[in-house]
């Protein structure tokens, strides 16, 4: 069994090429670092519902889109290894929360334990 990182984000539509470009650099660091897989999708098929949905999640506005991402590792121990070494890389360091494409204070994220995996 593996363990995953997931994460949901809003992404104003106009800076949706932008964060494509920080998601392929975090793609390329995390991948470095050793995770197994890591994959970054733009909502196509996500409608709003009555009680929960994606977009009620992160509180979505009309210019937004939601982005619903995971990265894959070995365990949670190489998880932190991989986080810590990712988060220390220096291709990372640029990264300014104030200057993010994205709303980071309606990004939520945690990380799972596999359940069932084929």
């Amino acid at each position: 069994m593996s363990y995953v990182d997931g994460f949901v984000v809003p992404v104003p539509q106009e800076r949706l090429a932008e964060y494509r470009r920080m998601a392929r650099k975090a793609a390329t660091v995390w991948k470095d670092h050793g995770a197994l897989a890591y994959v970054e999708a733009v909502a196509d098929d996500v409608k709003p519902g009555k009680h929960t949905s994606f977009p009620q999640s992160v509180k979505l506005k009309a210019n937004e889109v939601v982005i619903f991402a995971y990265i894959v590792y070995r365990s949670r121990a190489h998880r932190d290894r991989v986080n810590t070494k990712a988060m220390a890389d220096p291709r990372l360091a640029g990264m300014d929360v104030k200057t993010m494409p994205f709303d980071g204070k309606r990004m939520f994220w945690g990380g799972f334990k596999t359940f069932v995996e084929q």
